[in-house]
């Protein structure tokens, strides 16, 4: 039986952007954020009260600005999803 203390999260794909893919985990935390998954590398943006990379691994310069631009480019449609989706209890 596998550990008990392992906890799966399940993460809500949100949308596609060239090579990257911007989601939600499951697991409800406090703040607006997105996390950002590529073959390069990964992110994660806190999206309110303003947007700001909060960490990533692997990627360029050149990519975070990209993913900057893109996060602030549908800044108020995760917003919606992100509220959506944690008040239907998908976490």
């Amino acid at each position: 039986m596998a550990n008990s203390s392992y906890k799966l999260l399940l993460y809500f794909k949100f949308f596609f952007e060239e090579k990257y893919r911007f989601h939600f985990f499951s697991k409800k935390e406090d703040g607006v954020h997105i996390h950002v998954v590529s073959p390069d590398g990964e992110a994660e943006f806190w999206v309110e009260p303003t947007i700001s990379l909060a960490n990533y691994s692997g990627l360029s310069k050149k990519g975070l600005n990209f993913l900057q631009k893109t996060v602030e480019k549908h800044k108020n449609e995760i917003i919606r999803k992100w509220k959506n989706h944690f008040k239907s209890g998908n976490n």
